[in-house]
């Protein structure tokens, strides 16, 4: 298990993937992540897809207009849905569990990326939940929040760096008066 601090560091979005699958035990150890994750008023909203399919890659790959492309070349994707009548403010709570997965897929030697779903579509206009409703099963009530394409990583990257922080976006008691 990595430090924390040090696992918050390497943590970049891979977006090329080797073909080799991720093993179950890994698998299960993203989704009890996700299931740790907190939630407003221990509602749980949050769903988790589990894909591997090839042929559903390619379709989420192109269920929105830009920027999902990599889903395709990915072995393994996770599905961050949530049932809106459960909790207005779902987009929170599956955010958070998404990202508890992504750090776990780091501490778990796998790359990750985020593909925003939520509020994105095809030039036809169809929203990209609408546009995996059928193929994911999902009911009338579900929204999609992420894919996040996970897999061994076929790509380095440098950990993030101290030179990396943006300070000017810290503030002490108020807008515009900074602490660092």
């Amino acid at each position: 298990m990595t430090d924390f601090s040090k696992l918050i560091y390497q943590r970049r979005s891979i977006r090329k993937f080797k073909s080799k699958p991720v093993e179950r035990e890994k698998i299960e150890q993203l989704l009890k992540a996700a299931l740790l994750a907190p939630s407003g008023k221990r509602v749980y909203p949050c769903e988790f897809i589990i894909v591997d399919d090839p042929e559903i890659l390619k379709t989420l790959s192109v269920a929105k207009e830009h920027g999902a492309g990599l889903v395709a070349g990915a072995p393994l994707a996770i599905v961050v849905v949530a049932d809106t009548a459960k909790y207005d403010v779902w987009v929170t709570d599956a955010s958070i569990a998404a990202t508890f997965i992504m750090l776990q897929a780091e501490n778990l030697g796998l790359g990750c990326c985020w593909v925003h779903f939520h509020l994105r579509g095809t030039a036809d206009g169809k929203s990209s939940t609408e546009n995996l409703r059928e193929v994911l099963g999902l009911h009338s009530t579900h929204e999609v929040l992420s894919v996040l394409a996970l897999g061994y990583k076929n790509e380095e990257k440098p950990a993030s760096t101290d030179a990396d922080l943006r300070y000017e976006k810290i503030h002490h008691n108020r807008l515009g008066s900074h602490l660092i």
